[in-house]
Formats: C-alpha cells, sequence, structure tokens
C-alpha cells in the first residue's frame, strides 16, 4: 500500500515514495540526450544564429523543469521520486494536509529501533516508522496500517495516572527523551537571505523578471527597471515583515525554572525543559529573578493539591481559574481534556496560588502540588496555538484560485491577439522574426501586470491592519473573505450578549407564594449558608476572584467569605460555615456541591440548574416547575439550592465521599434568582446584523425560558416562540409555547413550515433524538435559540449548519465555546477585558482618523518602548500605523519641489516614498504580528472586548476585502484587455509606447491603486451583499461591456488621428518617434486606464465613496488636470519630455469631449449592471436541499 488516508485535522493523505537516484532523474538524463543532440545534429546543420536560439529555447525549459521542482511539490515527486512499492520500501512521504492547514509537502520517513524493556508494553526489539510534519510527529501503526498522531498519555483512566510514580529507570528515561523529545519550542530562525531566496523563486517573480527581460530587448529600459525595482522593494518588504513574525515568535520559550522530578524512585532537581510525558512533578508557585511569576512549563494533570491559574494567555479569560486534583474521580474513568479541563494545568499559564495535599502517598519535597506531565513541546496548549501562529505566516491573497482562473481567462485574449501579430507578421517576409516573435511574447505576458500579488496581498492585509487597530487580532487571515460572505451569526448568551456583572434579586420557592423574597433577614438560614458556601471562589493576592454570580450571591445576602475557607455573616451571632470538600460545576453535570461543617455537624450543599436538581430532592414541592419557570420567562437565571446532613464522621472521611453520595438525596432549599443584564449595545448590534439579511441565533448553556427571553430583546425572536420539550412518561417530543397556552406535535418533516410562523427553541436534552432519528439536518438549520447546550452539542450545531451550506459565524467567551469557534467559518472569542473602543457604534473611517491622530503622536517616540495595550483601543499599538493619506500628499509636494531631477530620479524617489509607506507596519501590506497575549488558543478571531460589536467590524472589513478584490480584478482585467489590443493590432500600424511614456502609465496604475486601497468600510452594514465569487455573470458583462466601450474609443481616436498624419510608411520594427497616432493613441490608453478606476470603483453601500476617499478623489482630479494641460498643449515642455506633438487644436478638444463620453457610456454600463445583478446569497432552500439528498443516500 503506497497511499494512506489519514482524514486528521492536519495531515489529509500520505503517500509513500522513493528518491531516485540523482542520475534517473526526469530533469537530468532527458536533457542529457537533447543537449547530445543539439551538439551533433543541430549545430552542424543550421548556422550558428539560429543554432543558439534552439539552444536558447532548450536552456530555458531546463530552467523551468528545475523551477517547477521548487513550486510544485507534485511535479518535484514526478521528476525526482518514484512510488514506492511498501512502506519499508520507501524513504520519503508527500504530505497533503487538511483543508486550509496550508500546502503539500515532501518529509523525510525515518525508522527508529526500539529496544526491549524500553517501556512497560515493549518486550521485544521492533521498530517504528515516523515521519516530522509541522511540528508534529506521525508514527506508522501496524494494528491500524495506517499513520497516526504519536500519542501522548494523555487519555489514560484516573487509576493510571494516581499509581503512576515516574520513570523507574534511565532505560525509560532514554526511551521516553527519543519517542518524544526534549520539553522545547524548536523552530529554526530564517536569515534575511534565505527568505528573500524563497521569495525570488516564487512563480510569479521569477516571470516578472523574465518579462523585464523581454522589456528590456525592445529597449524599454526605464520601465524595464523601474518595475524591476518595485519588485525586489516589494518582496524585500514582505521578507522583512516574515522575519519580524518569525523573531516575535521565537521570543517565546518553554520556561527553564528548576523542578522537582521523581524519577528512578528519587526526587530530583530538572530544568522545565527536560521534562517528559509521565514525569511525576512538584509544581507550585515560584517567581523568576525579576520577580515575575513562572508559567507551568507543559500541560500537567494535578494528583494532589489544587491551585489558583491564570490562563489570559491562552483563552483571554481574566477570571482565575481553580484547578483541583483528580483524588475524588472514579478509577475507571478516563481523562478526557475537554470535559476534565478544571483538572489540567496548561503549559503557558501562571499558577497564582497552590495548596498542596499533605496526605497523599508521594509527599512532595518543596511543599508543591503533586502532577504527572501529560503532553510537551509543540503538543501542549500554549504549543498548539503557537503552531497556528507559526504556520499562518505565510503570504496572504484572498480567491488565489480564481485569481489564476481569471488571469487564465485574460490568457486567452492575449493568445487571440498573438495569434493575430504572428499571422499578420509572417505575411510580410521583410519583417523581422525576432522582433515579431519578442513582441509576441510582450503580449501574451502583458495581461499579468506587475503589481498583482501586491495588489491581492492588499485587500487581506488593510483588513488585517484595520481589524488589529481595533482590538481584533487574527491567526488565520484566509478566514476574512468569509466574513464577508457569512449569512447566519451564533451568539453565546452568558458573558457575550448579556453582562458579567450579576445581581442578586432574592430567594423563591419555600412558600406557597410566587412572591420574591429579597430582605435577607427573612431568607432561612440554611439558604443563606448554601448561597455563602457553594461556590468556587478564591482568595489570590488577599484579593477574592471567581464568578460574578457567586460573588453577587455573597455581597446579596450580605455574608463575607474569608481566606480559610470560612463564610461569616456580616450580622448577627450565626456560626460560621467552615468548606471541607468541594466538587466543582461541571458543565455536563450543570451542578457543584461542597461538604461544610457547622460547628460540629456536617451538610452536603448543593446547586445547579432546577431540572437537575428537581431529579436529586426527596420531595419536590408543590409549584417547583411553576416556580422557577415564571422567573425563567422573566429572563432571570435560576438556580436551584438543596442540602442535607451528612452523619458523624472524621474530616478526612467527608473529603472522600463520592460526589454521587454527597448530591443525592437532598432537601430543597429554594430558589436563588440572579438578575443577567443585556449589555449596552447587543440589541443595537444584533439589530444591524439582523438589518444586513443576516441570520441570528442563540447557542447558550442557560434554560430556555431564559434564553428566549433574552433572545426577544435582542432581536433574535420576533415572531411567537415555541420551544420542542420531551412529553413526561412517553418518548415523544412536543412544541410548547412559553407560556403553554399552546403545543403542537413534534414531527421532522413540518419543522421548516412551522418556522415561517414562529421562532423554534430546542433544549440540549433533544439533540440525542435528533441524532438517533437523523434529524438534525431537518431541524437545526431551522431554530433560532438553542438552550442547556453541552460545549460539544454546540460543535454538532455548526457542523450542521455548515454541512447545509450556510456560511457560519460564531460569537463567545473562548472558554466554554471553543469548539463550536473552531468549527465555525468565521470564529470570534471575546476576552472580556474592557469596554470596546468606541461603544456609539462610530464609523470605522472616524476610529482611523482618531488612529492616524495617534500613529502622528506616536511617530516621535521610541520604537522600543512601544508595546501592544491590553485595552485594545489604538492606544498601545505596537508600531504606529498613521495614515497614508498625509505622506501621499507630502510625496506630491516633494516631488514638485524637484521638479529639476532627471526623469528616472524622480521615479526613483517616487518609488522610494511608496516603499517606505510599504515599511510601515500599518500600511496595509504586510499583516500585524499577532503575539501570543493576543490571540487566543479558542478561535481564529481574538477580540478584546467586553461587546459583541467585533463581529460588525469582522464582518464590515470581510465585505470590504471582497469588495476590494472584485474592483481590483476588474481593473487589472480591463487594463490588461486594452493592452493586448494596444501591442498588436496598433503595433501592427506601427504604433508604439515611448519608454518614458510607459514608465509613467505605471507609475500612475502603482499611484491609483495606492489610493483606492485607501477606502474604508463604511460605519453601517448595508442589506446588499457583495458578489461572494469572481465568476459571475455581473463581473463578465461589466468586462465586456467596458472592454467594447474602450474599444470603441480607441478605434475613433486612433482613425480621426489618422486623418492629420500626413501619408507615410511607418515601419513596425523600427525604433520609437512620435507622430500624431502615437500620441493620440496614449493619451486615450491613459484616458482609459483612469476612466477604468474611476468607474470600477465599489464605494457605497460597502465602502466609502470617491468623494469620501480624499486621496482617491485627489488622484482622479490631478488626473483630469494632466490630461487637460497635454491635450492643450499648455506646457510644450511636459510634452516634449513625454515625447508627445502638437494636436490640431480641435482635434484636442473632441478627444477630451469624447473621453468624457466614453467615461459616462462605461459609469452608465456599470451602474446598470449593479442594479440588475446585485450581489445575494444563494437561498436557504436551495442550499439545503442538497445536503438532504445526500443524507438520503447515505441512509
Amino acid at each position: 500500500m503506497t497511499r494512506f488516508q489519514v482524514d486528521g485535522k492536519v495531515v489529509e493523505r500520505v503517500d509513500l515514495l522513493k528518491r531516485r537516484h540523482w542520475l534517473w532523474r526526469l530533469n537530468v538524463w532527458p536533457f542529457a540526450i537533447i543537449y547530445s543532440l543539439w551538439v551533433f545534429i543541430v549545430l552542424p546543420s543550421l548556422d550558428f544564429t539560429d543554432a543558439a536560439i534552439v539552444f536558447g529555447g532548450i536552456a530555458v525549459v531546463h530552467i523551468l523543469v528545475f523551477l517547477f521542482t521548487a513550486w510544485s511539490v507534485d511535479f518535484r515527486c514526478f521528476v525526482q521520486y518514484s512510488k514506492a512499492k511498501g512502506i519499508h520500501d520507501a524513504d520519503a512521504c508527500k504530505i497533503t494536509p487538511a483543508k486550509f492547514s496550508g500546502s503539500k509537502e515532501i518529509v523525510p520517513l525515518c525508522c527508529r529501533k526500539i529496544t526491549a524493556g524500553s517501556s512497560t508494553s515493549q518486550t521485544i526489539d521492533s521498530e517504528e516508522i515516523y515521519f516530522d510534519f509541522r511540528k508534529q510527529r506521525f508514527i506508522f501503526s501496524d494494528e491500524m496500517k495506517n499513520f497516526c498522531k504519536l500519542p501522548y498519555p494523555s487519555k489514560e483512566t484516573f487509576g493510571f495516572y494516581l499509581r503512576n510514580t515516574g520513570h523507574g529507570s534511565e532505560a525509560k528515561v532514554s526511551a521516553a527523551i527519543e519517542k518524544w523529545g526534549r520539553n522545547v519550542f524548536d523552530y529554526p530562525q530564517p536569515t534575511f537571505q534565505k527568505l528573500m531566496k524563497e521569495h525570488c523563486m516564487e512563480p510569479f517573480f521569477v516571470f516578472q523578471v523574465f518579462c523585464v527581460g523581454l522589456w528590456c530587448l525592445d529597449e524599454y529600459w526605464y520601465y524595464s527597471l523601474f518595475t524591476l525595482f518595485m519588485l525586489f522593494l516589494f518582496e524585500s518588504t514582505m521578507a522583512k515583515s516574515r522575519l519580524k513574525t518569525l523573531t516575535e515568535l521565537r521570543r517565546v520559550r518553554v520556561d527553564n525554572q528548576t523542578i522537582m522530578v521523581h524519577r528512578c524512585g528519587k526526587w530530583v532537581k530538572l530544568s522545565g525543559v527536560d521534562l517528559l510525558p509521565g514525569d511525576v512533578v512538584s509544581i507550585g508557585r515560584s517567581s523568576g529573578q525579576s520577580g515575575e511569576d513562572r508559567s507551568v512549563p507543559a500541560d500537567m494533570l494535578l494528583l494532589a493539591g489544587s491551585a489558583i491559574v491564570n490562563e489570559a494567555i491562552l483563552t483571554g479569560e481574566s477570571t482565575p481559574q481553580w484547578k483541583v486534583s483528580i483524588s475524588g474521580r472514579g478509577m475507571e474513568e478516563k481523562l478526557s481534556a475537554r470535559r476534565d479541563k478544571n483538572h489540567i494545568l496548561f503549559g503557558g499559564t501562571k499558577i497564582l496560588q497552590h495548596t498542596p495535599d499533605k496526605a497523599v502517598h508521594l509527599k512532595t519535597p518543596d511543599g508543591g502540588c503533586l502532577a504527572v506531565v501529560l503532553r510537551t513541546g509543540f503538543e501542549t496548549s500554549q504549543g498548539k496555538l503557537m503552531r497556528t501562529i507559526l504556520f499562518s505566516t505565510e503570504r496572504v491573497t484572498a480567491n488565489s484560485w480564481e485569481s489564476g482562473l481569471f488571469i487564465l481567462f485574460l490568457v486567452v485574449f492575449a493568445l487571440i491577439a498573438a495569434g493575430y501579430v504572428l499571422k499578420k507578421g509572417l505575411e510580410d517576409p521583410s519583417r523581422s522574426k525576432y522582433k515579431l516573435f519578442l513582441s509576441c511574447s510582450l503580449i501574451i505576458t502583458s495581461v499579468i501586470p506587475p503589481e498583482l500579488p501586491m495588489e491581492l496581498s492588499i485587500a487581506v492585509n488593510t483588513s488585517l491592519i484595520a481589524l488589529a487597530r481595533r482590538g481584533i487580532f487574527c491567526t488565520e487571515p484566509f478566514r476574512i473573505p468569509f466574513a464577508g460572505k457569512v449569512d447566519i451569526c451564533c451568539f453565546d448568551k452568558t458573558g457575550t450578549l448579556t453582562s458579567d456583572d450579576m445581581e442578586f434579586r432574592g430567594v423563591v420557592g419555600l412558600t406557597s407564594s410566587m412572591e420574591l423574597e429579597s430582605d435577607t433577614s427573612k431568607i432561612p438560614l440554611r439558604t443563606q449558608e448554601i448561597l455563602a458556601a457553594c461556590h468556587a471562589l478564591v482568595f489570590v493576592d488577599n484579593k477574592l476572584v471567581g464568578d460574578p454570580l457567586e460573588k453577587a450571591a455573597i455581597k446579596g445576602i450580605d455574608w463575607t467569605y474569608t481566606s480559610d475557607e470560612k463564610a461569616v455573616p456580616k450580622r448577627g451571632s450565626t456560626h460560621a460555615v467552615q468548606i471541607i470538600q468541594r466538587h466543582h460545576f461541571a458543565s455536563h453535570l450543570k451542578r457543584m456541591a461542597v461538604v461544610v461543617r457547622v460547628q460540629e455537624e456536617f451538610f452536603a450543599f448543593v446547586k445547579g440548574a432546577p431540572e437537575t436538581i428537581q431529579g436529586r430532592l426527596t420531595e419536590l414541592p408543590q409549584g417547583y416547575v411553576d416556580t422557577y419557570k415564571q422567573f425563567t420567562r422573566q429572563g432571570s437565571r435560576v438556580l436551584a439550592l438543596a442540602y442535607k446532613s451528612i452523619p458523624e464522621m472524621t474530616v478526612s472521611e467527608a473529603r472522600n465521599l463520592e460526589r454521587d453520595l454527597v448530591e443525592s438525596d437532598l432537601i430543597f432549599a429554594g430558589f436563588a434568582v440572579f438578575n443577567c443584564p443585556i449589555r449596552a449595545d447587543s440589541a443595537t448590534v444584533l439589530c444591524e446584523l439582523k438589518g444586513s439579511t443576516h441570520d441570528l441565533v442563540m447557542i447558550t448553556g442557560d434554560q430556555a425560558l431564559t434564553a428566549c427571553h433574552v433572545a426577544s430583546q435582542v432581536h433574535i425572536i420576533s415572531k411567537p416562540s415555541l420551544i420542542l420539550t420531551p412529553v413526561r412518561g412517553s418518548q415523544r417530543f412536543e412544541w410548547v409555547s412559553p407560556d403553554e397556552s399552546q403545543t403542537i406535535s413534534y414531527s421532522q418533516n413540518e419543522v421548516e413550515s412551522l418556522s415561517e410562523s414562529f421562532d423554534l427553541c430546542i433544549g440540549g436534552d433533544c439533540f440525542e433524538m435528533l441524532q438517533q432519528g437523523s434529524a438534525a439536518l431537518q431541524v437545526i438549520p431551522f431554530v433560532k435559540v438553542f438552550a442547556r447546550v453541552a460545549p460539544d452539542q454546540k460543535e454538532l450545531i455548526m457542523t450542521t449548519l455548515k454541512t447545509v451550506g450556510r456560511m457560519t459565524l460564531m460569537c463567545g467567551d473562548g472558554t466554554n465555546d471553543v469548539g463550536a469557534l473552531k468549527q465555525a467559518h468565521v470564529g470570534v472569542a471575546l476576552l472580556n477585558a474592557i469596554p470596546p473602543a468606541q461603544p456609539d457604534g462610530s464609523s470605522s473611517a472616524e476610529a482611523s482618523k482618531s488612529d492616524t491622530k495617534v500613529g502622528k503622536q506616536k511617530k516621535q517616540s521610541k520604537p522600543g518602548t512601544e508595546s501592544l495595550g491590553l485595552n485594545g483601543d489604538g492606544s498601545g499599538q505596537s508600531k504606529s500605523r498613521a495614515s497614508r493619506a498625509p505622506k501621499a500628499s507630502e510625496s506630491g509636494s516633494n516631488a514638485t519641489a524637484n521638479r529639476h531631477l532627471t526623469a528616472a530620479e524622480k521615479q526613483r524617489l517616487k518609488l522610494k516614498q511608496l516603499m517606505d509607506e510599504m515599511n510601515e507596519e500599518g500600511d496595509g501590506r504586510s499583516p500585524p504580528i499577532v503575539k501570543l497575549g493576543d490571540a487566543s488558543m479558542a478561535s481564529p478571531f481574538t477580540a478584546k472586548h467586553a461587546s459583541v460589536s467585533p463581529t460588525l467590524d469582522i464582518i464590515r472589513q470581510g465585505r470590504s476585502t471582497l469588495v476590494t478584490t472584485l474592483q481590483m480584478f476588474k481593473i487589472l482585467g480591463l487594463n490588461c484587455l486594452a493592452t493586448a489590443y494596444v501591442l498588436s493590432v496598433m503595433y501592427l500600424d506601427g504604433v508604439k509606447l515611448g519608454d518614458m511614456q510607459a514608465t509613467i502609465s505605471g507609475v500612475f496604475t502603482a499611484a491609483f491603486f495606492l489610493f483606492i486601497s485607501h477606502a474604508r468600510p463604511l460605519s453601517t452594514l448595508s442589506p446588499e451583499r457583495p458578489h461572494p465569487n469572481i465568476f459571475c455573470a455581473y463581473v463578465f458583462l461589466s468586462l465586456l461591456g467596458q472592454f467594447a466601450i474602450h474599444l470603441l474609443f480607441l478605434i475613433s481616436s486612433v482613425k480621426e488621428a489618422e486623418k492629420y498624419m500626413p501619408e507615410e510608411c511607418v515601419e513596425p520594427d523600427s525604433e520609437f518617434h512620435p507622430n500624431l497616432v502615437n500620441t493620440v493613441s496614449y493619451m486615450a490608453s491613459m484616458m482609459i486606464q483612469v476612466a477604468t478606476f474611476a468607474v470600477n470603483y465599489m464605494g457605497h453601500p460597502f465602502n466609502q465613496s470617491i468623494r469620501e476617499n480624499k486621496p482617491f478623489l485627489y488622484a482622479l482630479t490631478m488626473a483630469v488636470v494632466f490630461f487637460t494641460a497635454i491635450t492643450s498643449d499648455l506646457f510644450r515642455s511636459l510634452n516634449d519630455w513625454l515625447k508627445l506633438v502638437p494636436l490640431p487644436q480641435p482635434f484636442g478638444t473632441k478627444l477630451l469631449g469624447w473621453a468624457m463620453l466614453m467615461m459616462v457610456s462605461c459609469l452608465l454600463w456599470e451602474r446598470l449592471l449593479r442594479w440588475a445583478f446585485p450581489g445575494k446569497m444563494p437561498s436557504r432552500k436551495r442550499r439545503q436541499r442538497p445536503a438532504a439528498i445526500a443524507q438520503k443516500k447515505a441512509l
């Protein structure tokens, strides 16, 4: 078997290869034969010049074959490798990564010997076949007959971990080092020269250098050198930017603090970089020389003790997390990294406080917590985030495959034009064959403009910079165009749409009355004790930290919590409540419990979701369900409180009580009711999203009635709502209205029609039924509110929506929503650190103005002191990000001040200023450096805002990227079609461009592209959508219509000019001489170029209009003034410098009039097409039908 279908998250497919001997490679022996034939056959039979041309052709093909082995992995496989017969015959393999995980690679296939006794399971000598791909190791499994990721001890039973005492012998330590390697982030730092060489080997760059050579042969020296200079500067800028990013990433290292490790039966001191999976260590809070807290060096599982950890660097969660040991868990239960994260210390996080367990069998010598290492190096959580950032630093382009097809479409036109020139040229025997082939080559190559890679990079990178200015960071830039295509936005509720600041309203349910008791003196003592003690609050550096809801409860009942884990009332003589053992909240259980001691009596206090506690009560009070439903309908957060007395026992026995025993046979103690205020801007933001043709969905772990109430307040629900609930005592389900006045029986085939008149809500308990009956595809796409949803169910919702063709955006808080955020096309993790930069929803344009001011001020400060502020409001950006508009005008004034310079020097000066701007980090050319503190491991987009407003910014920038890409392709397409015509048909008539004319034309194009990239998205989202693809009727009709108008204008202008020309023979192969036809054709083609930019500029409803984009408006005005000046011959010296002859006066005015008519005609055609073909997403039904058909076939 030579191909293995891995289908993993990183690797999709592996092909086995065997390297050929260098003599038998297809880029060596065939060419050796061809060169021999040239020496013995071609050279003697042809004259030397023709033989040299043949040799040149062979050499070019040979060079191309060598270059293609660098450009194409598949081609390199074909040339340098053969297919291996089997796994033992192979010495390399071709890796095809999963979608959006980068490009194919060839990596060496390695084999290592494993000696007997090196591990507990190893009894005989064997060998392990593996390959390393992007800092991950994949080994060949004989059992599965496939490659799988190198296993780490991270999915074993809790009993396995508790019995573990570390690596018992030096042989096992050596085997572990050989298997997993050292605990380091090891990646080589490339040099500038290496990166520059890599950039210069890219196909586009090589092609452009080839074109420059062709232009030089046709004596366009200024233009050729200008283009080459521009290319080299652009590539060096990109290489410098990448080097800066990689240097920044190399600063992140595993903390090499000294740690006590239990190896070979004794405790030894080791550096953090020497840790191995399976090591048992003592870990606690430790400080470096500067007094900073040291970070955890690897992912570890707590075996004994507890710790308070700051995980902000990974998840952005500002609240410190409480990590507890696995001592209370079932021995046969298996560890799940997602479910049991409250037992795991993640690499890179910082321990703020730790409490050792003195009763454990393996005592730590330094008073730290006992932990076992699970994963090291790039496999830790920090390592995964590092990999995401590291392997997304390559050059970014939008719609790269579409750009290839679009260029192919243009090449077809160029081939037709070149074929026409070749046919006509061969009919004339006097014509130079060398010049003829040169002109044909120039026509074909002219359709790929030198600025194409810059413009495609601008589209995405401008958005990256704009988002970074507003505190939004992106680790996967290819997702930005997806944001422009999003049609369904999903939101978490708690901490996302609603505030984290909870308000305790009171207690209800202890009497027959449904009135809320907010007077703490009337709340029963036992209920107060449960609220005061059943929580996970903790003191860190003498400050109480934890869940805002639990803090609100203690504040509401007027109790205090002390650092020795005692809850004490502020008033009265009530006894303190001492916490003995905590069973922390788990999302899959929906409850938490504590064992406490009040005086000498033990109690179990439990709180959780009302429906969860309901089944654990010894006696269900009358009106239990009606009471909690009444308050959840009002949007309140309701928690059921319960307790039970525990028989007399010792403290150690109480600590070891099983969780299930603690949480059963409970006595009801009331409902605690909390208010969860909706964020100030949630309703406004969601209203704008709904108005811009986005469907809205809420996905929450909260109760269905609460969720529906909040959803109605933030415009997710606008119609009457129905909730899918199981019918008691049967397997059936039914739709019930929130007030239970309406009931409709459930049928999966009627869900679509039901969704037209109702907004539907389903709970987490219905998911199992949907999955079993394969009804998920027929139900989930029509639901507006998902309640009581577990994290893995959130992921299922995302995958289902993607399956039916929806473009999804998920916005959550980055802790419980990781799976869903990763699954969505656009995942936005909110780091609830600070309020948004502009809560009033002011425009991005205004933001950019303020950024410009900030950038100007920062220019005066030292770059070394500037670092990215945590507030994400642009006040702490890593580099000055001043707008380029002032710079552009400065460059213009400099140019006028230096009119005495030669033409070449002027071009050099102009280009130097452009490149200086491109070197700035905030220029829209190079993506901003994403640092670990800015990115979250949760999702591709991380927003440093306590608000959902970043979703608007991301969608706005996504739409702007799509629109910008589309307008650039149209402009490039029209310019190239016009160029192909000028170089072909007009070339045969003797019309040529002067060297300086071509250079000025190139500068105009570069400047206009620079100025249209200044366009910023509008502050409000439009109901209209951008066209999601380049290939659509609108683009093709627009191109063909405008090209026809341009052609008519060009032909008419040249024909009119010919009337004023004396009868003379024009030699196409002669050197350039100014004449009237040449002057008119140059003016006409320049006017067409400017008109193309003006007409195809996409302004409202997505970006600023031409009038609002001041640099572009000024450039257009200057262009009009320039054309008026050269056609009216106002500055004779300017026309002489451009080698333009004077126009007969009535013809000059006529030419300007025709130009205006051409521009107006193109504008009307473009506006007509935009009206006839508005951008819209395919209808929901049309997209869902293919998914439904595919599902039926599968069944």
